[in-house]
């Protein structure tokens, strides 16, 4: 190895050092964000170590040619390394997801038979179930967040930001479709479903500080979100079937 290439190497181990030493703090600031909005079971020191190994893989790897500053690049791949342990840990009950598919069903059946929006007494009579198990079910799915909103914004569809010029068409083309058809389904919301779909992914308020706003207790709107995720998720089975 020669003497330049040692410097070399050396220069590039100096940037990385500094690069996480400047953004640690971003770190904990996704997590805590993260964390939020996720079941007591996940683990913020979780989401922590994880979010740290994609910062310093970030730091690795980042070149200023591929258009995007290293906080952003960083921001992506740090939330990218966390959602992936989140999903390791597979913290959420098969029982959950099996749920929220025959209330995601039900309630397709019922909007499509009576052409309005499905309430919560047509869902629980349709499985024979009472509004408190429906209820619960809602909390469930809330928590499990079921169905995925990660993709409508760049930092949680991709852990890397496009290397390649000339992205796949087809990918490019069902990813702007999904965006969309999402977003008409959301503007199709019952009001106080959509408005606390705006309120927590639009706002980022946390389901405390929305009760507060529409002055109601923490766990209705829970419910209401959990109804929300499902309503979508029965209007987006073109997609939610692709799961």
């Amino acid at each position: 190895m020669t003497n330049a290439t040692r410097e070399y190497q050396d220069v590039q181990r100096s940037d990385r050092d500094e690069r996480v030493l400047e953004n640690a703090e971003l770190v904990k600031r996704i997590a805590y964000h993260l964390v939020s909005r996720l079941p007591p079971s996940v683990d913020v020191e979780d989401l922590i170590q994880a979010g740290m190994i994609g910062l310093l893989e970030a730091a690795t790897s980042y070149s200023p040619d591929g258009g995007a500053n290293f906080r952003t690049y960083a921001g992506i791949r740090i939330r990218g390394a966390m959602l992936d342990e989140i999903r390791r840990l597979d913290w959420t009950p098969r029982s959950v997801h099996r749920k929220v598919r025959e209330l995601s069903a039900a309630m397709s059946l019922i909007e499509n038979r009576t052409g309005r929006d499905a309430r919560d007494s047509d869902i629980a009579t349709e499985l024979g179930i009472s509004l408190h198990e429906y209820h619960k079910t809602l909390r469930d799915a809330a928590s499990a967040r079921l169905c995925s909103f990660d993709q409508i914004s760049s930092e949680d569809g991709a852990h890397d930001p496009p290397r390649n010029p000339d992205p796949d068409p087809l990918q490019t083309l069902e990813q702007s479709d999904f965006i969309n058809s999402l977003a008409e389904e959301i503007d199709r919301l019952p009001e106080r479903e959509k408005l606390v779909m705006s309120l927590y992914y639009d706002d980022e308020l946390n389901l405390r500080e929305i009760g507060e706003i529409l002055e109601v207790s923490e766990s209705r709107i829970c419910q209401i979100h959990g109804q929300a995720l499902i309503r979508l998720r029965s209007r987006l089975t073109e997609w939610t079937s692709r799961e």
